[in-house]
């Protein structure tokens, strides 16, 4: 038997690795007070693919039920959490989750993820307390060398409603600043006929770069009071990153959002030695708006699978096997507890050559069983 396209058995480390991940995520949520949370793995697809969410319902994984609805695959934590919070009154305000996604564009239909998300707090608060919370979650883990990246979703939205531009060309001028492409980015906005928009929304695309060149953007837009205060809180959310020991930040000020309802601070986590995004998040105060509530909500997603393959070795314990028979399986398993800390592992038949660094096998000695390696 075969199984889908994208989908995959796993076995041993890599298995073990992510529980590991798993494991140290609950403890980090733990200490720090969060509330977990589950949400069930089918959704009807209008909770995502309505104009507040704006996910593409031909990325999901989905089917009519028996009245003719579309029901998915969970698709996204974040948008299934709004629903769960907004259907119910709580009192606590941070949430921890951990659990599988389902999406067709992204490598093997399933990827595991944990995060968090936060409701109800001041903003600096909520987005201090994500980027606090991987660098508590990254030091368990012993994962170092990590970048942070920040962002924010209105800056190009600031600039873009300068522009007469129709819908589906915002689309496609979003589409191409994500993509980093630069002439594509200019000959969109130029369709304006304001040849210095199109110039400064180009621009952005160069935005990258180490966290000092905030200061460059805040002298060039000093005139423009809210571009200033994007860049404002930016740069607060940065220095106290860094206060915290998170050094390696950069900016990257022509990121545009993903999803409709990011609204402020956009960040993103790489490895620096592969390249790889282990995190990503945001502001989304406008999520719980289709729930018909007002709020403040932000949130971080870290990535099981990327995470576990960063996991350090541990150093392999010795591994003991232990040869029995019916006649001696209760003394097999006594002796077992002598070597606690090491693998051990009962068998009625010699192992494979190398397959253990010790082997025992009983022997009867006076009308005793007494174990002695081979």
């Amino acid at each position: 038997m075969f199984l889908p396209e994208g989908s995959q058995d796993e076995m041993g480390t890599v298995v073990k690795n992510r529980a590991t991940v798993f494991e140290m995520f609950r403890h980090t949520a733990k200490e720090r007070n969060y509330m977990e949370i589950s949400t069930p793995l089918v959704e009807y697809a209008d909770t995502f693919t309505n104009e507040k969410v704006g996910m593409k319902l031909q990325n999901m994984l989905k089917w009519f039920d028996g009245r003719g609805q579309i029901e998915v695959l969970r698709p996204d934590w974040t948008t299934s959490i709004a629903r769960a919070l907004s259907q119910k009154p709580f009192r606590a305000c941070k949430w921890a989750y951990q659990g599988s996604v389902f999406r067709m564009d992204t490598p093997g239909l399933e990827s595991r993820q944990v995060g968090i998300e936060m409701v109800g707090l001041p903003e600096l608060l909520g987005e201090g307390e994500c980027l606090f919370f991987a660098h508590a979650f990254f030091n368990r883990l012993g994962v170092t060398g990590v970048m942070v990246e920040l962002g924010h979703a209105g800056i190009f939205e600031e600039l873009v409603a300068r522009l007469n531009l129709e819908e589906g060309q915002v689309d496609r001028l979003r589409g191409a600043m994500h993509d980093k492409r630069k002439d594509e980015v200019y000959e969109i906005a130029s369709l304006c006929g304001n040849a210095a928009m199109a110039a400064e929304l180009a621009g952005l695309v160069d935005a990258y770069g180490p966290f000092e060149m905030i200061r460059t953007f805040q002298e060039r837009w000093k005139t423009e009071p809210a571009l200033s205060d994007m860049l404002i809180h930016i740069e607060k959310l940065g220095k106290i990153c860094m206060a915290v020991g998170m050094e390696d930040i950069m900016i990257d000020l022509g990121r545009v959002k993903n999803l409709p309802y990011y609204t402020g601070i956009l960040f993103r986590g790489f490895l620096k030695q592969t390249g790889a995004s282990c995190f990503s998040g945001g502001r989304y105060d406008m999520l719980y708006e289709q729930f018909h509530r007002q709020t403040t909500a932000v949130g971080i997603a870290f990535d099981a699978d990327i995470l576990a393959e960063e996991l350090v070795q541990e150093e392999k314990p010795e591994k003991i096997c232990i040869i029995a028979g019916e006649e001696t399986l209760a003394e097999a398993e006594k002796l077992r507890a002598a070597y606690g800390g090491k693998i051990v592992d009962i068998r009625f038949g010699p192992p494979a050559e190398g397959e253990f660094s010790k082997v025992l096998k009983f022997k009867n000695v006076g009308g005793y069983w007494e174990a002695e390696e081979i």
